[in-house]
């Protein structure tokens, strides 16, 4: 049996669900996780079930408990931060994986080589790519050579964290990263993944809602790529969740809903599938911890990739 050795810098709710799936993963795999967390204050209360996942917690990497170098790095804590943990971490960290976006808006001019090391492993967060509806559509796309595709998210930023006020999340402040341009940077992850970068974007947004927020709250983008047009609707005030992507094809449309699990072809032929919203992070974590342990070269979703498409949503094509 095999020990993994991993450090979280910060342990909100993403951090909190990667350690939980990371566990879950190696025990299953027969591996024991020696976890550690890098807190800025060891005062603050974890969620439930944390504490005892982790075998130390500290607030600087000069703590004895620390390790002089892990198996794997995760950068789970605020947008505007990644880039000082980064810093911090650089030369420890055997796999890094960082929580999308990569940096603020503000950091887009941000030089990788300045923070990662030559030949660092890292993966950048991209969890759409892996739900199964996703994975439906992707496995027909050859087949259906689309020529317009239009894609929404849209939901209400309140209800996103039950208990937690709207108001004191990243999301709801500019300053902190958040903004729904980029906190949704994941429509535009897929649409890179499925078509590449667009050749030309159109872009508007900003604070139209009666949300208490500084941040964006509603984003509209026109992409033009060689073959194909593109829409995209991202906000913060939809009272109806709806995600999806519609693509429009030569013999009809076909529409991959991810709010409701389904994908559905041209033909009328409608895939379920329907799966709790944690498996399309297990998938992740799973490939990640391969990646980690015994993968090479790049990863699925390199930091040079995932600052490109941050960029894009800004319209830095």
């Amino acid at each position: 049996m095999g020990t993994v050795t991993a450090l979280f810098i910060g342990l909100g709710s993403i951090g909190t669900r990667h350690l939980k799936n990371l566990h879950a993963i190696c025990e299953k795999q027969g591996l024991t996780l020696c976890a550690h967390a890098l807190r800025s204050d060891l005062n603050r209360p974890l969620r439930p079930g944390v504490a005892e996942l982790l075998a130390a917690q500290f607030t600087t990497l000069e703590d004895q408990a620390a390790l002089p170098r892990y198996d794997m790095t995760f950068i789970t804590n605020p947008t505007s931060l990644h880039a000082a943990a980064l810093e911090l971490v650089r030369g420890r960290a055997g796999a890094l994986f960082i929580e999308k976006p990569i940096f603020s808006a503000e950091e887009t001019g941000r030089t990788l080589s300045d923070l990662l090391p030559a030949g660092q492993k890292a993966y950048v967060a991209a969890p759409m790519r892996w739900c199964g509806a996703m994975l439906a559509l992707k496995k027909h796309l050859p087949e259906l050579h689309p020529y317009c595709a239009r894609v929404i998210c849209s939901s209400y930023l309140p209800d996103w964290r039950p208990g937690v006020d709207y108001r004191t999340v990243y999301s709801a402040h500019k300053a902190m990263g958040g903004g729904v341009t980029i906190d949704l940077i994941h429509e535009w992850d897929y649409l890179v993944e499925l078509f590449g970068k667009p050749e030309r974007l159109y872009n508007l947004r900003g604070q139209y809602s009666e949300l208490e927020i500084d941040s964006d709250d509603v984003s509209l983008y026109i992409a033009r790529y060689p073959h194909l047009l593109a829409e995209v609707h991202l906000d913060y005030f939809g009272r109806g969740y709806r995600r999806s992507i519609e693509l429009f094809c030569p013999t009809g449309s076909a529409v991959a809903d991810f709010g409701a699990g389904t994908l559905t072809l041209p033909d009328g032929t409608v895939e379920d599938c329907r799966e709790d919203v944690n498996e399309r992070y297990i998938r992740e974590m799973e490939y990640f911890l391969h990646y980690a342990m015994e993968g090479e070269g790049d990863s699925l979703n390199t930091p040079a990739t995932a600052l490109d498409v941050l960029k894009l949503t800004l319209g830095e094509l």
